[in-house]
């Protein structure tokens, strides 16, 4: 079933959820789980990637996974594991929109909200852009609630703020934006890589193992074909990676390859909120395969 054509205003489909918050998790993952993916969720005996993500956001829950799914708080964590030096330049932190002193911010910007995913203004040039229209999408951000969403536990808990950050360019990137490397890790250990490039005007994901060997999997975004060179600084990521995924049984660490740095960008718990469909449907279970389930917390 594809709700998104049925209710196509997306406000409207986190009102509902919102609306049926009383609904157990269990059975509104299921739910959910049945809707997006068009089969039943196993949680007695998960044996995908997408069934065990559902079981990690019911049984396994720990402070440590609220502190890094909040992108304001989990610098902290950068810094406790000594890679500070990954972090992007931090402009300034807001509690509110009516906070922020946009006279004082550079002529580029990123504008994030820490409470969820994909809460983000990239800004070019500020004499060109609407404050109307970026406080309206801030505050709107601000009131969403993520838990409600796709039940992932770690954003619960969350207080929502706004940070500034710096706009990376790289300088030799042929592609528009910058590349996102995602390490997909399990048990402190990346295991496969997915690159999203294009991410504002042609998304595109290509999947790869970490000897950088291309893997023919699509998702909701069709991959480009082996057509990347090993990046210069894959072993310095997959470094960074391995230190910031050693406290998780699963984790996707998120991080950015930009003229000759590696920057952080975000720990994710629930990848794609665990509702992803691989084609072919096999990499399901071969990352399902990856993913040995934690006692539960």
């Amino acid at each position: 079933m594809d709700y998104k054509k049925i209710i196509k205003n997306q406000k409207m489909r986190f009102k509902i959820l919102h609306f049926f918050g009383f609904v157990p998790d269990s059975l509104m993952i299921k739910l959910q789980y049945r809707i997006k993916l068009g089969r039943n969720l196993n949680l007695k005996n998960p044996q995908r990637y997408s069934e065990k993500l559902q079981w990690y956001k019911l049984y396994y829950r720990i402070p440590l996974m609220t502190q890094c799914a909040d992108k304001y708080s989990v610098r902290e964590y950068i810094k406790s594991k000594e890679l500070e030096y990954t972090l992007n330049k931090l402009y300034a932190v807001y509690n509110s929109v009516d906070e922020i002193n946009f006279d004082a911010l550079p002529q580029k910007f990123v504008m994030k909200t820490t409470n969820g995913s994909g809460t983000n203004i990239f800004c070019k040039d500020k004499t060109k852009i609407s404050l109307k229209d970026i406080k309206k999408s801030l505050n709107g951000w601000m009131r969403r609630d993520i838990f409600a969403y796709g039940r992932e536990w770690s954003y619960k808990d969350v207080t929502p703020h706004i940070i500034i950050e710096e706009y990376l360019e790289n300088e030799k990137n042929s592609f528009e934006g910058i590349n996102d490397y995602k390490f997909m890790c399990f048990n402190g250990k990346a295991k496969y890589i997915v690159l999203d490039v294009n991410r504002l005007i042609d998304h595109k994901r290509n999947t790869y193992d970490t000897d950088w060997n291309f893997i023919d999997v699509s998702t909701d975004h069709p991959n480009f074909g082996d057509c990347i060179p090993r990046p210069a600084g894959l072993d310095e990521m997959l470094r960074v990676a391995n230190i910031l995924a050693e406290d998780f049984p699963c984790v996707r660490v998120d991080l950015y390859w930009v003229n000759g740095k590696v920057y952080f960008g975000e720990l994710t718990f629930y990848p794609w909120t665990g509702y992803v469909r691989f084609t072919p449907d096999e990499f399901d279970f071969i990352l399902g395969e990856q993913f040995k389930l934690p006692q539960k917390k």
